[in-house]
């Protein structure tokens, strides 16, 4: 097999696939031109963020059977097309949880106590001691939206901090937050709570804008607020406006809604923004994490068959794939649909089997089910893989009835 690694990866990622006997092409800052015309001679593709597999990409790709991602988001990837055209497209969503997790923390102290600020002044030549009074996180309360793989490992990190912490997320059984010491509240409510408020959501119709001027005017005021999530998840020139104003007390980015960011652009003027380049994910663990994790599930499909961390089928042989396929779009369009009926928290999901279906392997369209179900709030971090597990650290009873 040839494998294309179009963007910079861990080494030891390349060593796990020469290993297996497969021939890696190491290419990466390709031209669209050059990606259209190169990808034709290669079974897999490895990307992280920089590559833009397209449509056209995908087309092109005539021997392609699988696109892997390199961490978590997918944004830069069709998964419709590739899953049209049969290509498997597969992330590692679990590798860069804890790094993501400890920026955004990283963040919040960094905010909380004007350290950048403070060192940019001292750099500068100065001693402007009274100039830099921060606030403690001490008995704070920290406001989670998304209570995910990271927004719970940041819940541990501000537990560290001895601060109360709340969240919200619709698809958190209450048993199992308060397992993790978290109150669950709704949405408006943890606006109104918070001294701090983190995202921890993929950027979807329903959570772009979800912070903005009306939902701002609800907060405390002198409230911090973090994302390192997905840019578009709060509205930058609202924001904007309420650091000017003071409102908010201080905010931190490291994703933006256009990237890279311009120079110009107005949030870069306050003293009060503390921001970097997209580098949540970006420690020499967690990127070999994700480039050893991503290589071995090539090894995994291309000599067992096996589809780990698949975001667009099951973990099922080649053999069996065909005869659940149909299945397989109709539970998880079911999970889909139920997800719009829901309100508050999934406790328990039964999945009822009549005649023919019932004769099948049914556990990987009980987890297509799930994965609809979840898919609304979880996006690109949910997959056929992980889906059972994620509904199990959420407090969800999954049954299956013939």
């Amino acid at each position: 097999m040839n494998i294309l690694v179009s963007d910079k990866l861990s080494t030891r990622g390349v060593e796990v696939l020469e290993h297996a006997g497969f021939t890696v092409g190491f290419k990466t800052k390709l031209s669209k031109e050059e990606l259209l015309k190169e990808i034709k001679d290669y079974e897999g593709l490895i990307v992280r963020s920089a590559t833009k597999v397209t449509k056209e990409v995908i087309e092109a790709g005539g021997r392609l059977r699988i696109i892997g991602r390199a961490g978590t988001g997918l944004d830069n990837v069709d998964t419709d097309a590739a899953t049209r055209r049969g290509i498997v497209v597969m992330n590692t969503p679990g590798g860069n949880t804890i790094t993501t997790a400890e920026h955004t923390m990283a963040m919040v102290v960094a905010m909380s106590r004007k350290i950048p600020q403070a060192t940019a002044s001292m750099k500068a030549g100065k001693w402007e001691k009274s100039k830099f009074m921060g606030v403690e996180l001490n008995n704070k309360t920290m406001g989670l939206v998304g209570l995910g793989q990271i927004g719970s490992h940041v819940t541990k990190l501000a537990q560290g901090h001895f601060m109360n912490v709340i969240g919200y997320d619709p698809y958190l059984a209450k048993d199992r937050a308060k397992q993790m010491g978290i109150e669950v509240v709704e949405l408006d409510e943890l606006f109104q709570r918070a001294d701090v408020i983190s995202v921890h959501t993929p950027l979807t119709n329903e959570t772009r804008g979800l912070i903005n001027t009306a939902t701002i005017k609800t907060m405390k005021d002198g409230v911090m607020i973090v994302n390192c999530a997905r840019g578009g998840i709060i509205n930058e020139q609202d924001l904007y406006e309420a650091l000017k104003s003071e409102k908010v007390f201080a905010a931190a980015f490291d994703v933006f809604e256009e990237e890279p960011i311009q120079a110009d652009h107005p949030l870069l003027t306050l003293d009060n923004f503390v921001c970097t380049p997209h580098i949540g994910a970006s420690t020499e663990e967690a990127q070999e994490n994700v480039a050893i994790g991503i290589a071995e599930q090539f090894v995994d499909y291309f000599k067992r068959g096996i589809a780990r961390g698949a975001v667009n089928v099951p973990s099922v042989s080649p053999e069996v794939l065909p005869q659940l396929q149909p299945y397989l779009v109709l539970a998880e369009r079911m999970g889909l649909f139920q997800a719009q009926l829901l309100e508050g928290g999934v406790k328990s999901v039964t999945v009822e089997y009549f005649g023919e279906v019932a004769g099948l392997t049914v556990a990987p369209l009980t987890t297509a089910v799930l994965r609809g179900l979840l898919a609304p709030i979880l996006e690109d971090v949910i997959n056929f893989v992980n889906a059972p597990v994620v509904a199990k650290d959420r407090g969800i009873e999954v049954k299956e009835v013939k």
